[in-house]
């Protein structure tokens, strides 16, 4: 089904540049923790859990389960580069509160 999330140009490209050797999904994920509560986490995968919402773009597959979509629906994926390195950056609607890197939220 398809998810209701901005993954976009910038991230799609780079999870493409690190699965090119490997047939693997980019999945996003929520765990318990962080300074905020819950933590987002990302990997790649290439199981399918039954309920996945999905996106695709550039060719690339962004896969959601459905604990984490109900936390995720509405977000923007995107890929920054800057001052503090690189990493995939989250903007979540959802969110009430957030840590001061971004990497944790409340709800």
């Amino acid at each position: 089904m398809e998810a209701n999330i901005d993954f976009t140009n910038n991230a799609s490209l780079q999870v493409a540049s690190m699965a090119k050797a490997v047939e693997e999904n980019f999945r996003i994920y929520i765990m318990g923790g962080g300074c905020s509560g819950f933590s987002y986490g990302f990997k790649l995968d290439e199981k399918r859990i039954d309920g996945d919402m999905s996106v695709i773009r550039n060719g690339v597959e962004l896969l959601i389960d459905p604990m984490s979509y109900q936390y995720l629906e509405g977000i923007s994926i995107d890929y920054v580069q800057d001052l503090m390195g690189s990493r995939f950056q989250v903007s979540n609607p959802n969110a009430k509160t957030t840590c001061g890197c971004g990497s944790s939220f409340s709800i």
